[in-house]
């Protein structure tokens, strides 16, 4: 019965990708339902070991595999970026299970389990570059679109661990942690140079270098460029002949730098990130001028990175971390015809250890501990002329923390994963934050697991002491986000070629920070942010992954979720209650020609002003190349095939409900490597 049970799954599951794109399917991967059909009760010892299951690092900070992990992991490799013709980290994280992107036309922004609020500036996921946060320190923000700081032709891989993951990381490791894997030198061994062209006179070039040398050591370099002019919109809330008409032209430009450099030796990895980007402002957004090109927002992030890594003789693995970060952002507004400036410089320095090893054999011991000392946290907004200063906020703080977490082999197909962290904040004082994983393999490739976690989110200091004596006013009692998320996990490998997974999760969020309107002793109305709303969650995610000889893989993915307000059982804005991806690649040459199909459905969300963004169905096409001509790339990506008009919600600083996407789009790719 169990044989059969899994022959039937396997070949329903085939049958799945087969349906869903009929008639793809070419010669070289003939046989492949076949090979999808044999049981795993009837593979060898041997042929066991040759399945593949993937490692991931950043879970637990030691490497392992992603049965084993404590959370639902997500593995995006530089093949599959490729592939589907990805442009930013946001086009990666829109193809993974249970996110869902939005974009206001200036920065993206990322839901997680239905919960996504417009503008949060993602403060509720923790980015890391190679291990290195990369959230700032005035904001919290994580940077996902043309913002983010990095090329993605550089990435090697984007790890995925949904979940709390404060118990390892702290700060907005709330609803998940992204670890970005960059490339090495040893890797590319020579140079490559790669340039882009695409819709609203999009251009892009890069040129990389990278070598391992005879004295051991490894060098990468590589620099970025990149300018659009951005498209021509119209916008019916300003629909009037003194506004244009609607129409705002020369207002969504682009333009983005971008430099990475490691160099290693030994035990040593030094490594420097410098990233700006510029962007217009089309939309009018915190009531500026309609249709003026100047009003736009600089963000720009860099920082050095120094790390140390050995395994010692008593099997212990020593990673120290010593690092400088800085971020400036600077806002430009016109607002009837006066410049207003609006700034954010920070700056910090800090350092973490960790100490992990394998004892008694049945002990897999992580340590760790962690300073951050916030050298400069200081936001500015005035008005140029006449002059009219409105905030000038400069603070330092610092943090510290500590934690632990052991991995215990109960029985060979029973692991025990317990980790806490405690934290202790200049601003706020001490959390503390636990996290329990119970992993059962029954039999060979079936594996459940049981897993609580709670996480927090520190209030940023925007939210304490932002206060232009208008609008907003400064709150320096706000205390910290609180959450508690339980997970059933149930992950199954059919064959050698397919891995399905199924999680239901439930979650609760407490002292939520929000921003509210109030009103003075004056009479005077103004917002502020409290912490006065809870939130639960429950939600379904089922996934199917395929891999197959001859570059045939597929992966689809359907997420249920609810997530609503504790007060008034409503509907979170931005939160759709389904999500359908399915990604394929057909190789039309093998290991030379590919075509890459993405799809991709969200339901309709409800909107801050109690409307609904109507559900949308995208598809992107990608046609690439590689080693079809000898250390030639080629691609040409379509996005939005189909043209279909949709938006994505607007935040409290818009007029729009709804902010208008892009249609049909191209790009077109050449690289070479040398």
């Amino acid at each position: 019965m169990k044989r059969t049970l899994i022959n039937m799954s396997a070949a329903c599951c085939f049958c799945l990708l087969l349906t869903l794109f009929p008639g793809t399917v070419p010669a070289e991967t003939e046989g492949v339902a076949d090979e999808a059909m044999k049981d795993l009760t009837t593979l060898s010892p041997e042929e066991l070991m040759r399945i593949e299951v993937a490692t991931v690092y950043s879970a637990s900070k030691f490497e392992q595999k992603v049965t084993e992990a404590p959370s639902s992991v997500t593995i995006v490799t530089a093949d599959e970026i490729r592939k589907y013709g990805h442009r930013t980290l946001a086009d990666i994280l829109r193809s993974v299970r249970s996110f869902y992107l939005s974009y206001d036309r200036n920065y993206s922004y990322a839901g997680v389990r239905g919960f996504g609020r417009a503008g949060d500036y993602n403060s509720r996921i923790l980015l890391l570059i190679d291990g290195h946060r990369v959230n700032d320190n005035i904001y919290d923000s994580a940077p996902l679109g043309t913002e983010f700081p990095l090329d993605v032709d550089l990435i090697e891989r984007v790890e995925v661990i949904r979940g709390p993951g404060s118990s390892l990381y702290g700060n907005n490791a709330f609803f998940a942690v992204i670890n970005v894997i960059t490339r090495r030198g040893e890797e590319l061994r020579g140079g490559e140079v790669s340039a882009a062209a695409g819709s609203f006179d999009t251009y892009k070039g890069r040129a990389t270098y990278g070598e391992r040398f005879t004295n051991g050591v490894e060098a990468f370099l590589s620099g970025s460029i990149s300018d659009s002019n951005g498209d021509r919109l119209f916008f019916k809330e300003f629909d009037d002949p003194a506004s244009n008409n609607g129409i705002t032209e020369h207002t969504d430009y682009d333009r983005s730098y971008s430099t990475l450099a490691k160099l290693s030796l030994a035990d040593f990895t030094l490594q420097g990130l410098y990233g700006t980007r510029t962007k217009g402002i089309p939309t009018a957004s915190f009531g500026t001028d309609f249709n003026d090109p100047r009003n736009k927002t600089t963000d720009v992030w860099w920082f050095v990175d120094l790390k140390y890594e050995r395994e010692l003789a008593n099997r212990w693995n020593v990673t120290g971390r010593l690092f400088y970060d800085v971020y400036d952002y600077r806002g430009k507004y016109i607002i009837d015809g006066v410049v207003n400036r609006d700034l954010g410089k920070g700056s910090w320095w800090g350092g973490e250890l960790k100490g992990a090893a394998k004892l008694f054999d049945r002990h897999k011991l992580v340590v760790g501990a962690e300073y951050r000392d916030n050298l400069h946290q200081d936001q500015k907004n005035f008005d140029e002329d006449p002059f009219t200063l409105f905030v000038d906020d400069k603070r330092t703080s610092y943090l510290w923390a500590l934690n632990v977490q052991d991995e215990v082999t109960i029985f060979s197909n029973l692991l025990l994963n317990a980790g806490v962290r405690y934290d202790r904040y200049s601003t706020f004082g001490s959390t503390t934050n636990p996290r329990l994983a119970l992993i059962y393999t029954p039999i060979e490739m079936t594996t459940f697991k049981i897993l609580y976690g709670s996480a927090f989110r520190a209030p940023n200091v925007y939210e304490l002491y932002y206060d232009d004596g208008r609008d907003l006013r400064a709150n320096p009692d706000l205390g910290p986000e609180k959450i508690k998320t339980y997970e059933l996990i149930y992950e199954q490998y059919l064959g050698n070629n397919l891995r399905g997974t199924v999680t239901g999760f439930y979650y609760e969020i407490k002292d939520l920070i929000s921003q509210v309107q109030e009103t003075d002793a004056d009479g005077n109305e103004f917002s502020i942010f409290r912490n006065i709303d809870e939130v639960k969650a429950k939600g379904v995610e089922t996934e199917l992954e395929g891999k197959w000889e001859g570059g045939l893989t597929g992966r689809a993915s359907y997420s249920f979720q609810q997530a609503r307000d504790s007060a008034t059982d409503q509907t979170l804005a931005n939160s759709p209650e389904h999500l359908v991806k399915v990604n394929v690649t057909v190789p039309l040459m093998r290991d030379k020609l590919f075509i890459g199909v993405e799809e991709q459905f969200a339901s309709r969300r409800k909107t801050l002003a109690g409307n609904f963004a109507k559900s949308f169905f995208l598809t992107n096409l990608t046609l690439s190349s590689r080693n079809l001509l000898r250390n030639l790339e080629l691609s040409a990506s379509v996005y939005n095939l189909f043209d279909y008009a949709y938006g994505n919600l607007g935040g409290l600083e818009h007029l729009q409900d709804v902010i208008q996407q892009d249609g049909l789009t191209f790009r077109v790719k050449v690289g070479y490597r040398f």
